[in-house]
């Protein structure tokens, strides 16, 4: 159950633990803290995407380490056990990309969740929001990686040779194509020959719901053909919105465990 309903929520909203991971692009001049101040789901809990990823690196929004991500979520008082429901105040991107991370560490994929539809639906169905400051008591949360969710920019290489999974783009079809310019400076345009392109607006709807798993399978059936792969790897700008694609594969295939090349084209891309 990667995703559940603004109903679900709100019946067990006492428990379960409720992280509002709000990001947004910086030319949208949004600032997802300041918001999450000002109106949140009751007993939510701020996530920093930024902050919260690898800092030693030139390439955006990377995993941090082990022993970090144990500091940062024993510091939001998440423990091992708790059930988890995520939730953005955008297009579902960053919420899906905590849910991979929450998979990568090693919680237990029964126990994390998107909000479906995030804030934008919740609020739209009048579901209760609140200002008020959720209190934290810290824990002591350990990690289990599991380190072949994560592909590098080495297998992705060998990939296009020897073909051991199929790679699939969530950019847009004129950055695949390389029609538009990348917003990194330091980017080329272009994408990662062999693999395929599946914007992952295609699979949301306005209300920043998912679509249903029948028009989701025929999205990927018109890249694949009628027969799934088993073996696929998800890639974008810097490795966000291929979690949505994560998480929507997910939906049709409740078997697949979310694999992301977590470098992306921020670094295949490198000029």
């Amino acid at each position: 159950m990667s995703l559940v309903s603004s109903e679900w929520l709100e019946k067990n909203i006492n428990k379960v633990k409720i992280l509002d991971c709000s990001w947004h692009l910086p030319n949208v001049n949004r600032d997802p803290y300041n918001e999450y101040t000002q109106e949140h789901i009751t007993n939510a809990i701020f996530f920093d995407l930024d902050k919260n990823s690898e800092q030693n690196t030139n390439l955006p929004h990377m995993l941090p380490d082990k022993n970090a991500w144990e500091k940062i979520i024993s510091l939001l008082g998440i423990t091992n056990n708790d059930e988890i429901v995520i939730y953005d105040n955008s297009e579902l991107i960053s919420s899906c990309r905590l849910w991979y991370s929450f998979i990568y560490f090693g919680h237990k994929q029964n126990l994390v969740h998107v909000l479906d539809g995030g804030l934008k639906n919740w609020k739209r169905e009048k579901k209760p929001t609140t200002n008020k400051y959720t209190k934290i008591y810290a824990s002591k949360y350990t990690t289990e990686e599991k380190i072949n969710l994560v592909i590098n920019k080495k297998q992705v290489e060998n990939n296009i040779l020897n073909k051991n999974f199929e790679l699939v783009d969530a950019r847009s079809k004129e950055r695949f194509e390389g029609k538009e310019p990348e917003p990194r400076n330091d980017v080329k345009s272009g994408s990662i020959p062999s693999s395929f392109c599946l914007p992952f607006k295609e699979l949301i709807n306005e209300n920043h719901t998912f679509k249903d798993k029948r028009e989701i399978k025929k999205k990927f059936n018109n890249i694949f053909g009628p027969k799934l792969p088993k073996h696929v790897v998800f890639s974008c700008g810097s490795g966000i919105t291929a979690t949505v694609l994560a998480l929507a594969y997910s939906l049709i295939n409740n078997k697949y465990v979310p694999i992301i090349y977590d470098g992306s084209w921020a670094e295949y891309g490198k000029k």
